[in-house]
């Protein structure tokens, strides 16, 4: 893959490093957990769930881990987007059911699922891109994590599925990121039959954004880190923010409107007016996140 042009320093660091593992110094490890993986690459977060023997089971204690590390990358001022993925042959297998049965206080249930829509809160509120890197299996809670991220790159041997109706749980609490993701007939047909919809169909839908080879996951992933990267972090902020705003509108021309004023914002930004002049000038824009 050839390399594009980086704009400034500290996007240049941030590509060098993310194509480095966990393992390595140049990634920042950020506090010790049990059940994932958290470190920053100079800007790009690498969240990774790590508890495959438990096909990486949203418990309590992974929620609390999860939600832990997404209120550290949306209080950071360095982040530049955000990588969530998994190992092992599932990316995740939802709420672990053992922490649900009848042997559990129901206050034990009750917080398992106040946490994950806490969690669902700070993905929502994140400034920066959330990418998922799938490889494997998402199912019903971890489908509902997979839906909220901001775009989803995954392997043509993945798997959604809402599979709860077929243990007398209905996957309420994940239909609700689901049908917000993809027509309602496909979600019906999902959270109703707990059937699985094969990663070319969850392209079509629109709950993943690209669909690779796993032996190119990674490529393809990093493509997209890459391209993030190059951009101008607060033009990447302001963009976010505006997007997941207007989206909710229910008067189109009142979103035209606030694009509006949006838009006149974004022009006093310093990389904003770089940028205009590097298009005139027909040269490569030089972004200081200004």
């Amino acid at each position: 893959m050839t390399m594009a042009v980086y704009r400034n320093c500290s996007q240049i660091k941030c590509l060098r490093s993310y194509k480095k593992s966990f393992s390595s110094s140049a990634a920042t490890q950020l506090e010790h957990f049990k059940l994932i993986k958290f470190a920053n690459q100079n800007g790009v977060y690498n969240v990774q769930l790590d508890s495959p023997s438990t096909r990486n089971a949203l418990s309590l204690e992974m929620l609390n881990e999860l939600h832990t590390t997404f209120k550290m990358v949306n209080e950071a001022k360095d982040s530049r987007c955000v990588l969530l993925s998994s190992t092992g042959k599932v990316f995740s297998a939802g709420h672990n059911l053992k922490e649900l049965t009848k042997d559990i206080p129901e206050t034990h249930h009750g917080l398992v699922f106040s946490t994950c829509t806490s969690l669902m809160k700070l993905l929502l509120d994140c400034p920066v891109p959330i990418v998922a890197k799938v490889d494997g299996i998402a199912a019903a809670a971890g489908c509902q994590l997979v839906a909220m991220c901001d775009i989803v790159v995954a392997s043509s041997t993945s798997m959604f599925s809402t599979p709860g109706v077929n243990l007398g749980l209905f996957c309420s609490t994940p239909g609700v990121a689901i049908a917000r993701s993809i027509p309602m007939k496909l979600a019906s047909y999902m959270l109703y039959t707990g059937l699985p919809i094969s990663a070319e169909e969850a392209l079509k839908a629109g709950l993943v954004s690209r669909v690779v080879k796993a032996d190119q996951l990674e490529t393809e992933t990093q493509k997209v880190i890459e391209s993030i990267c190059q951009k101008s972090l607060p033009v990447i902020r302001l963009g976010k923010q505006f997007l997941q705003r207007q989206i909710k509108m229910d008067n189109i021309m009142e979103a035209y409107k606030e694009g509006e004023s949006v838009m006149m914002n974004n022009l006093q930004l310093h990389d904003t007016q770089e940028g205009l002049q590097s298009f005139s000038e027909k040269r490569k824009p030089q972004f200081q996140d200004k």
